[in-house]
């Protein structure tokens, strides 16, 4: 029955009703996170001392960045040189070494709190953009962990801090394609071992910026006569609120004019690759931003306002503000993006995972609620998906 008020007039009108997605039958769900961060950790200060730097321009930039520690595996200091520097093949070298440790730890504890065996995985998709290897992450994981040789697998490398979602959508693609069987998702970022060190504005910018970190999803679609709980399903008094969110879908915005904006470089005088990021890159992305929120939500009933959580990638100070000016947010609803700028730094392509860890450990989440998964980074590109608990 529909519910009715009364018009001044003696009328009656509908009374209004919270719109909802349409039914677009079966999702995927994440049923599980864990992360993971290498050893040692540093304040902008304690970086600033150990480097040496004593530009007042460089300094602001890392003491104004709004982050407190970074993970980090730096070389020793040298006697002379307050940084060793390493070559690209070493760099590469400490990728593979910290992107195993950290992705497997971030793997296991994805699975544990999803309540699921490692024999089970079906899928892994890894996703790195700070060293490259060949054969593939995924591979590497696979036989370092123990998983089964029949365990499907894709690599996605290259693509930068939005590529958590790009990847996303297509391993909840796999998902649903495959239901009744687990995909694991992993993004597993060693900033330590993508940096130039040198004098310039350029490399500061960078260097005050990312950390190293892990983070890892597991997904699972029920298969249509599905009797009984999934993995990671919780116990009835637990049932709700925890359990994890259905991806509805996801909305994509490419920006043409700023294909250049972020982007890795060869360095000739330093002999290795330098990443560049364009100053103007917060506003870029913000003036963009509302445009893909609303294609995101078209069609489904929701408005912004529907929207209870909001899980933003921890791209910097200024992204994180241009994103809540543009779409009116308030800077509780951006909370965990800025917890975990302030705690990890930019973690690239995992970062929008540990807010998303975040939101599930506070126990603030209600069943029924809608929320925005949002990274952005080069292409240069904003990436979105939308769930609900």
């Amino acid at each position: 029955m529909t519910a009715t008020i009364a018009h001044p007039t003696g009328g009656v009108l509908p009374a209004p009703v919270e719109p909802q997605p349409k039914p677009l039958g079966n999702f995927s769900r994440i049923v599980g996170v864990g992360t993971a961060v290498t050893e040692a950790s540093y304040s902008q200060r304690e970086l600033l001392d150990r480097f040496r730097i004593t530009d007042p321009r460089v300094r602001s930039v890392f003491l104004n960045s709004a982050i407190e520690r970074r993970h980090l595996t730096l070389p020793p200091s040298g006697t002379d040189e307050p940084f060793l520097q390493e070559s690209q093949g070493e760099l590469l070298g400490k990728h593979k070494q910290l992107c195993l440790d950290m992705g497997a730890r971030a793997v296991r504890a994805c699975l544990a709190d999803a309540g699921i065996d490692l024999a089970d995985v079906d899928y892994l998709c890894c996703v790195t953009t700070t060293g490259f290897l060949t054969p593939g992450l995924s591979a590497l994981l696979i036989k370092e962990m123990g998983i089964g040789a029949g365990c499907s697998r894709v690599d996605v490398v290259g693509m930068g801090c939005n590529a958590g979602l790009n990847a996303l959508n297509a391993t909840a693609a796999w998902s649903m394609a495959h239901p009744g069987q687990v995909a694991v998702q992993l993004c597993v970022e060693a900033c330590s071992a993508a940096y130039v060190m040198d004098s310039t504005m350029r490399t500061a910018v960078v260097n005050s910026l990312f950390g190293d970190g892990a983070a890892a999803i597991a997904l699972f679609a029920d298969p249509p006569d599905a009797a009984g709980p999934m993995p990671g399903e919780l116990p009835a008094d637990r049932a709700g609120s925890s359990a994890g969110p259905r991806l509805l879908g996801f909305a994509s915005h490419l920006i043409h004019e700023a294909i250049d904006a972020m982007r890795y470089d060869w360095d000739d005088a330093a002999h290795k690759f330098s990443f560049y990021l364009d100053p103007d890159i917060p506003y870029v992305v913000g003036a963009h931003v509302e445009r893909v929120v609303d294609r995101l939500l078209k069609d489904t009933g929701l408005r912004r306002s529907s929207i209870a959580h909001w899980l933003v990638h921890s791209g910097g100070k200024k992204v994180i503000d241009a994103v809540r000016m543009n779409l009116g947010l308030t800077r509780e609803d951006l909370r965990h993006t800025t917890g975990v700028l302030r705690d990890y730094g930019n973690l690239s392509s995992g970062s929008f995972l540990f807010s998303y860890e975040r939101l599930l450990r506070e126990g603030r989440v209600r069943a029924g609620d809608f929320g925005v998964l949002m990274t952005m980074g080069p292409g240069s590109t904003i990436e979105t998906a939308l769930v609900q608990w």
